[in-house]
């Protein structure tokens, strides 16, 4: 059972809760995810996050495109987790499902890039508010003839 909301996660000297939306496309953006293709996307994706200690809190494969709510460690860039998921199903579903190749010429199931964003529990503006009033939330500090 997948959890609600995400862990925190901590390192050896860090607390962090990292999730990214990230999205990507096959090559052409044709819609050829689709029956079991997708079923055995969904595992390489899983396997992929297991065998790398990463999370995948929701999946979506989609028959043009994929969405995803990754979790990854502080020391993870987004930009390697992507490459290892596309990456990796790429090379074992191109060599599984031979007929792709009459769609995606080439040797890639991906179109280069993606789109990724981060994702927190409160929004942005919700953020910027609490960055500039923190001198407000301060206690009152008792004059000193210190420094």
């Amino acid at each position: 059972m997948k959890p609600k909301t995400a862990k925190l996660w901590s390192g050896a000297h860090t607390v962090h809760r990292l999730l990214y939306h990230v999205t990507f496309v096959p090559k052409y953006r044709r819609k050829v995810l689709r029956g079991k293709l997708v079923r055995r996307l969904q595992e390489l994706f899983y396997e992929c996050a297991k065998m790398n200690k990463w999370f995948i809190h929701e999946l979506e494969v989609m028959p043009d495109h994929v969405h995803m709510l990754l979790q990854l460690p502080a020391k993870t860039p987004v930009s390697i987790g992507v490459q290892y998921m596309k990456g990796g199903t790429s090379k074992v579903i191109r060599k599984e499902y031979p007929e792709l190749q009459e769609f995606l010429w080439g040797d890639s199931l991906w179109q280069d890039g993606y789109y990724a964003e981060t994702v927190g529990r409160v929004n942005e503006s919700v953020i910027r508010k609490y960055i500039q009033n923190q001198w407000q939330q301060e206690l009152p500090i008792k004059a000193s003839s210190g420094l």
